[in-house]
């Protein structure tokens, strides 16, 4: 799209045209749109977004002890409704940016069938998962799992990366044959990167509803608000559902 929206083109003249800088913690999943969204918006405005990545309930923690972060992109939808209950948000800027898919991987062709059978024939050595007690695609495979019956035969073959980046990592440099990650890390308009991939039933887990927030920190930055706004626009749209995103 080549303009603006009508209403990030109203925010940025009540801020008198002045560029400003946002800091953003950004759930690790969401690194490349978010990377890219950042790039558009910044050559837009004249506004910079500041990008943090990791583990959504890393971000909480240090949210709620102080951190400077402006713009908060979560993981999850619970988290920023528990920052919204606890008076650390700008109230009614809590929205649900992009749906998130999880899918299990490998760096491997033809390693991964296209109704995850490889789990249940236990030919691996080690399965990658996100921490599930602060990632939250973490949680949705092990409730995956759960679901299938098998996180018990499974569990002794976890490597537990930190977020879901890391485990990522642990996929594509082979320490694990095989990971549970985020659609969006693997995928391109539509089209696997490489490897072989299940994308896992919505069934089998909850929803994964990934809601951003306006922080409590950014209630005077006209910054915050042109990002938070810049990501609902048509552009911003197109560049999460490029992704492999659903948007609610």
């Amino acid at each position: 799209m080549k303009r603006l929206s009508a209403l990030v083109i109203s925010l940025l003249a009540a801020a008198g045209l002045q560029a400003a800088e946002v800091q953003v913690a950004v759930a690790a999943n969401f690194t490349a749109p978010a990377q890219q969204i950042a790039g558009e918006f910044e050559r837009r405005t004249g506004h910079k977004a500041v990008l943090s990545f990791g583990a959504t309930g890393k971000f909480y923690a240090q949210i709620t002890n102080g951190a400077p972060f402006e713009v908060f992109l979560a993981a999850d939808d619970t988290t920023p409704a528990k920052l919204d209950k606890e008076n650390h948000t700008v109230p009614g800027s809590r929205f649900t940016y992009a749906v998130g898919a999880l899918v299990l991987w490998s760096a491997k062709a033809d390693f991964v069938d296209a109704k995850g059978e490889v789990l249940k024939a236990g030919k691996f050595n080690k399965l990658a998962i996100a921490n599930p007690k602060t990632a939250p695609y973490g949680a949705a495979a092990m409730e995956t799992l759960s679901r299938m019956k098998l996180l018990d035969a499974v569990k002794p073959k976890f490597v537990q990366g930190e977020n879901i980046s890391q485990t990522v990592q642990f996929v594509s440099t082979g320490n694990a044959e095989l990971g549970f990650v985020a659609l969006s890390q693997v995928f391109k308009e539509g089209k696997l990167n490489s490897g072989s991939a299940w994308i896992v039933p919505g069934e089998l887990h909850e929803p994964i509803y990934q809601d951003a927030v306006i922080l409590a920190k950014g209630k005077d930055n006209p910054a915050a608000k042109a990002f938070i706004e810049f990501l609902k626009s048509p552009y911003g749209h197109a560049v999460v559902k490029s992704y492999g995103y659903a948007l609610r």
